[in-house]
């Protein structure tokens, strides 16, 4: 059972209570009274409603009498047969109006519209004969006076009803009036007691309210313009001493929020100044030595640990160790045991903190310690552990993991020796967002280790294989050129005749060396090139005359493929700065390349232009084209296309490398443009000599 609550006796509901009790009072006897006033007029002004109808026929009824009347006369006294048929047409009305009125009179109205009914049928059996006699004739005298009788008592009894109807309706009116004015001075006397009375009540609740509430208000304010030490006195009805009470414990609270807002903006502009610190780094042991001193000092913690997980270990041990007033502890001092690897992993499983501010009551109950991941949260700690916490005097203690993706990295531990320093909810925030950005530098810390091996790795191996192709480069340079020259011999016949046969084996021979010898060139130029030795002697070189000479050197091959070769040059010369034989390598390999890719019937054709301030030496070919899917590995060293390689076409796959790089190092570019199936055109925009752009402008 609910019990009524007590009010106190000096208590703003009370006083509200009894300003508002009045007014409601006021509101309900005037709107009573209201209510009365209008429910009697409405019935009075139903009554007079339900006259005027009546009336209405009555009056209705007496014109379309009087027209009848006026008819039959016209007719008798004129003969017009138009005012006899008028009268026939209007017989009939006054009994519809005389219906219709009576399904709406009062009970005496009923009484007179049945008389005046009975007197109009009698005046219509006259008005008929009349208007079936002579115009003029004796019986037409004899019935007007006959009917002028029956009218005259119709009328007179209407006119009585119509007298009788108004003066009800004047008297229902008046009565109306009387009521309403006694009415609205009724009203007028309540509103003028009833508000006298609440303006009395109201200005007793006003002074008592206003002076403590302004007290209060004002208090608000000084807290908002920032005096914080304001307080609100308590006074007044027991309401606003609980108002007052409440804007003192707001107060109270603003002041804890703000100190705790203010150790929030110090602990993130530390966690701040420890990241950036931490991320300085990029050796394992100076991250882990910043973070370890960083987060112990920027939390104001006694003790501070940081534990790394091992590969294939099943224990987590301590890497790094700081005390407050000692710092960094040397590598053998350190005072925390290994813990095992499941609690680390299913610490960072969780991916929260775990804290306890009460260690020494948990340790000496000997229970699992609440919340804790792993085997510490079902067995608790183990010995070793329980030793070392004692030893230290842990009290509170904090441990964040670390972590990057899924993997765990490892954890770090905080601890407090003293029981009124517990850890805050804002310190553990802030502990977690330190411990992340750890997580991240130390994972790319470690990445950088393994990717610094593995480059001085790639290095070495790099230059162990440039120095094997040079090595080998340079030892099949010797002998080759022996058997090219003892080739060159033979083919003189100065050692005998050769048959034919013999010649043929010699150009087979001589055909091969000079490919090996062109292959060992590549090589060389490749390792030149990766070892950063391959340089180029620029003097000025005219482009056209490097396209004729390499077009004459290429033409006997490409008459022997049956493959046509055009060349078109401008008819002044196109001046570079360039390495003449680098640049005769790079014409000498895209024709080549050009000639051997194009089948029989085919069109090599090679040009040299100025256009728009640079030279650009095109090869276009109607060849076998290159497939769109690999343009993009086109420059790759020792890359072939598929198609060339379905077709057992020979080649290296260094010759467009070397063309690249020629053409980058005399500031140039190379692009390339191909359709499987209908040719290939290489293009090279070089750089033109100062001089020779100004002679063709000129």
């Amino acid at each position: 059972m609910r019990l009524p609550v007590r009010l106190p006796c000096d208590c703003v509901a009370r006083r509200l209570a009894m300003a508002f009790g009045l007014l409601i009072a006021l509101l309900l006897l005037v709107g009573a009274g209201s209510l009365t006033t209008a429910k009697v007029a409405d019935h009075m002004h139903d009554r007079v409603s339900r006259l005027e109808p009546v009336l209405r026929e009555n009056m209705r009824v007496r014109d379309q009498v009087t027209r009848m009347s006026r008819a039959v006369r016209t007719y008798l006294l004129t003969g017009d047969t138009a005012a006899r048929s008028s009268y026939h047409q209007m017989r009939d009305e006054p009994f519809a109006t005389l219906a219709e009125a009576r399904r709406t009179a009062t009970a005496s109205a009923q009484r007179d519209l049945a008389t005046q009914d009975r007197q109009l049928r009698a005046y219509v059996r006259v008005a008929d004969q009349q208007a079936m006699a002579t115009p003029g004739s004796a019986a037409a005298s004899r019935l007007t006076a006959e009917a002028a009788r029956e009218f005259t008592a119709f009328d007179t009894t209407n006119q009585r009803l119509e007298m009788q109807v108004t003066g009800d309706m004047q008297r229902l009116e008046d009565r109306a009036d009387a009521f309403l004015n006694g009415s609205f001075a009724g009203i007028g006397v309540l509103l003028a007691a009833g508000g006298a009375l609440a303006v009395v009540t109201a200005v007793r609740t006003t002074r008592a309210l206003t002076r403590p509430l302004q007290s209060t208000a004002g208090t608000l304010c000084r807290l908002a313009s920032g005096e914080h030490s304001a307080r609100a006195e308590e006074e007044g009805p027991e309401e606003i001493r609980a108002v007052a009470r409440s804007v003192n414990a707001l107060a109270d609270e603003s002041d804890r929020l703000r100190a705790i807002e203010q150790e929030r903006a110090r602990l993130a502009h530390t966690a701040r100044a420890v990241g950036v610190r931490i991320r300085e780094h990029l050796d394992v042991d100076q991250v882990l030595d910043t973070a370890c001193a960083g987060i112990g000092e920027g939390l104001e913690a006694d003790h501070a640990f940081v534990l790394l997980t091992e590969e294939d270990s099943p224990l987590v041990r301590v890497a790094r160790a700081w005390i407050a007033g000692r710092g960094l502890l040397p590598a053998q001092d350190q005072p925390i045991p290994p813990i095992p690897f499941d609690v680390v992993r299913d610490h960072y499983r969780r991916g929260t903190a775990w804290c306890l501010n009460d260690l020494p009551a948990v340790l000496a109950e000997g229970s699992p310690l609440p919340g804790a991941p792993g085997s510490f949260g079902e067995g608790g700690l183990p010995q070793d552990a329980r030793a070392a916490a004692e030893t230290l005097g842990l009290v509170g203690v904090l441990v964040v993991p670390l972590g990057v993706g899924e993997k765990p990295l490892g954890a770090v531990f905080l601890a407090r020796t003293r029981p009124d320093r517990p850890w805050l909810p804002v310190e553990i925030e802030t502990a977690e967002s330190m411990a992340a950005g750890v997580g991240r530098a130390l994972h790319t810390a470690q990445l950088y280790k393994k990717e610094t091996h593995l480059v001085e790795k790639l290095r070495a191996l790099d230059k162990a294989k440039s120095d094997f192709l040079s090595t080998v480069s340079h030892e099949l340079r010797t002998p080759l050129t022996s058997i090219v020259g003892y080739i060159e011999l033979l083919k003189d016949e100065e050692t005998g005749p050769l048959s034919p046969p013999q010649l043929h084996m010699l150009d087979v021979v001589d055909r091969n060396a000079n490919r090996l010898r062109a292959l060992i060139e590549d090589l060389l130029t490749l390792s030149r090139i990766e070892s950063g030795v391959f340089g180029s002697k620029k003097e000025p070189v005219d482009l056209c005359l490097l396209v004729a000479s390499a077009a004459d050197a290429i033409r006997p091959a490409a008459e022997a493929a049956s493959v046509t070769l055009e060349t078109h040059c401008p008819s002044r010369p196109l001046i570079l700065e360039a390495d003449s034989d680098q640049l005769d390598r790079v014409v000498m390999n895209l024709l080549s390349n050009a000639v051997k890719f194009t089948p029989k019937g085919g069109k090599v054709t090679v040009r040299a232009e100025d256009r728009d301030g640079e030279s650009v030496l095109s090869v276009s070919d109607t060849g076998i084209g290159i497939p769109a899917a690999e343009q993009e590995k086109l420059f790759q060293r020792f890359f072939r296309a598929s198609n060339a390689t379905d077709a057992a076409i020979p080649g290296t796959g260094l010759g467009l490398t070397i063309v690249r790089t020629i053409v980058a190092n005399h500031g140039g570019e190379m692009e390339v443009h191909s359709e499987e199936g209908r040719g290939t055109t290489f293009t090279a925009r070089l750089p033109i000599a100062a001089a020779s752009g100004a002679a063709a402008s000129s």
